[in-house]
């Protein structure tokens, strides 16, 4: 059974040498064969490559034809289909990676390795004895956990019991030696104490199973656009409109001098008008500017002209929450159809979790046997059954009556007109739909009983509220009162009112956090084990 704590890294990639001062490059965009000269680039003959051998990449579209001259496998490519390997197993092959753990039997003279190149959660087993090329690393005690090395031999069935497979190695290069200090070894680390190492962490099994389920997912979301004719938009990062109208947005300025330009405090440095408040029309975009909090305004742009768009793409909040649910930094996919209503809205955000959730199921085998075993028991049975089954609908008012009647003692008290808070999503975890309008956005569609209006949460097991969304007001009078009661300033959203005065459409669309996607998906406690690099208050390493 794989700990859940062992290194899988990413691949290095290896060059092609047709001789010891070329490298080789096959475009397919053209016939003819590129040449490089490196001068300082050594033959393959040579027992100890320079780290250039990893600096290099082709254009071929195959991942195995990335590797220049010599076809590097990935571990993944070496598993028994049927009891017999993909590959011929008397033919050498060659694969880089890195070692999770080494030992030297001096008795026999026979070594064995365990590497990963983090293209799949399995090490390969490599085993080799004293007549392997480099065999007097091993033995030094030179390739340690954590070592980058490059290794060719041929794929044989193991002795073992634990793999089908090992690698019969009668080559060994240590590519990148590891320092003693290498904090991540084979004993298991918190979770806690990972998030220091951030930039070590994808080495890990946790790890770097979450960043292959992260990239099927990512994958998986423009497949089902793009099959379905959406049309992806990239929304921009600097923004002057507030999406939400909660106002937690990062300011973006240049008024603020550099610590070299000023000895004192640079606030005293800020121009200011004559009452003392800043002059944003000296700033860098000539007044003020965020960091977005949603992509999904300017998408309605695009969806009044292109009809079905979606955007992909990072979002910020300045909310100072720092707890295992909220991030400054995150992915949204906030996809926006024309001429539709709430119900289809509700059919697009269903069918779109369904078929994310099939394709990880279908394509991440190991990886989420790997969460169900370590991570969260069931949820491979949790997932199946979402992406199987029909999604129940309940009205905000059945929701509110479904919790007052519920015999349990939340935290926030439940009643009419209340904002559904986490403990309330998570006991429903269904789907709701018919907010009321005192607690929902502007831009969300009044109902015609004037106290709710066209919006729908989508709450799944153990997260909550997933989904978020909303059939748009398209009506310029309704939406332009709903700014003043909001006392928001019209003059900000022009543009936005100006989609209502040519040619208005009926429209809807949703939002989803990529991370909890992400969370939902594998049992991560925690949203940020769910991103590379976690932003949160008072943290913004790496």
């Amino acid at each position: 059974m794989a700990n859940p704590n062992r290194t899988t890294p990413s691949p290095t990639p290896q060059p092609r040498l047709s001789s010891p001062s070329t490298l080789e490059l096959d475009s397919p965009s053209r016939p003819h064969r590129h040449v490089v000269t490196l001068s300082s680039l050594p033959s393959p003959r040579q027992s100890s490559p320079s780290v250039s051998h990893g600096l290099t990449s082709s254009f071929s579209r195959s991942r195995t034809h990335l590797r220049l001259k010599l076809v590097v496998v990935p571990l993944r490519s070496l598993r028994l289909v049927g009891g017999r390997s993909r590959r011929n197993q008397s033919s050498n092959i060659c694969s880089l990676g890195w070692c999770w753990w080494s030992f030297c039997f001096i008795a026999v003279s026979e070594s064995v390795n365990q590497i990963n190149d983090g293209s799949c959660l399995s090490n390969m087993q490599c085993v080799m004895d004293s007549g392997a090329e480099g065999y007097d690393q091993v033995e030094s005690g030179s390739i340690t956990t954590g070592a980058s090395i490059w290794v060719q031999g041929v794929v044989v069935e193991s002795q073992g019991s634990k793999q089908k497979v090992e690698l019969k190695v009668n080559k060994i290069v240590l590519v990148g030696k590891s320092d003693p200090s290498f904090p991540i070894q084979k004993k298991r680390a918190s979770r806690e104490f990972l998030r220091t190492k951030a930039h070590l962490r994808p080495r890990t099994n946790t790890f770097g199973a979450v960043a292959r389920v992260r990239n099927a997912l990512a994958y998986a979301t423009h497949k089902f656009f793009q099959e379905n004719g959406f049309i992806w938009v990239a929304s921009p990062i600097i923004t002057a409109s507030d999406c939400e109208g909660a106002g937690e947005q990062f300011c973006v300025t240049t008024l603020i001098p550099n610590s070299h330009e000023t000895a004192d405090s640079p606030v005293d440095a800020i121009p200011k008008v004559n009452n003392g408040l800043i002059d944003w029309s000296q700033d860098f975009f000539g007044k003020p500017a965020f960091l977005t909090v949603s992509g999904q305004l300017n998408a309605e742009t695009y969806a009044t002209a292109l009809s079905d768009v979606y955007t992909f793409g990072p979002t910020f909040r300045a909310e100072n929450s720092n707890t295992s649910r909220h991030l400054a930094e995150f992915w949204m996919i906030e996809p926006e159809l024309a001429f539709a209503d709430l119900n289809d809205d509700m059919a697009c955000a269903t069918a779109y979790l369904q078929s994310v959730i099939r394709y990880v199921l279908d394509n991440c085998k190991e990886d989420m046997e790997f969460f169900n075993t370590w991570i969260d028991k069931g949820i491979i049975d949790r997932l199946s059954d979402l992406a199987n089954r029909d999604v129940v609908q309940i009205t905000y008012t059945e929701a509110i009556d479904l919790l007052s009647r519920a015999n349990k003692k939340f935290e926030f008290p439940v009643k009419w007109g209340c904002d559904l808070q986490s403990e309330h999503e998570r006991y429903i975890t269904e789907e709701a739909f018919g907010g009321c309008p005192d607690i929902k956005a502007f831009y969300m569609r009044q109902n015609d009983d004037g106290r709710t209006v066209a919006a729908m949460d989508m709450l799944v097991p153990k997260i909550g509220e997933l989904i978020g969304g909303s059939q748009r007001e398209e009506r310029l009078e309704y939406l332009e009162a709903r700014l003043d009661d909001l006392k928001l300033n019209k003059d900000a959203y022009w543009w936005y009112l100006d989609l209502r005065r040519y040619g208005s459409v009926p429209h809807a669309g949703f939002g989803l956090g990529f991370e909890r996607l992400v969370q939902f998906a594998t049992g991560m406690d925690n949203i940020r084990d769910a991103i590379p690099f976690p932003r949160t208050p008072a943290s913004a390493e790496f």
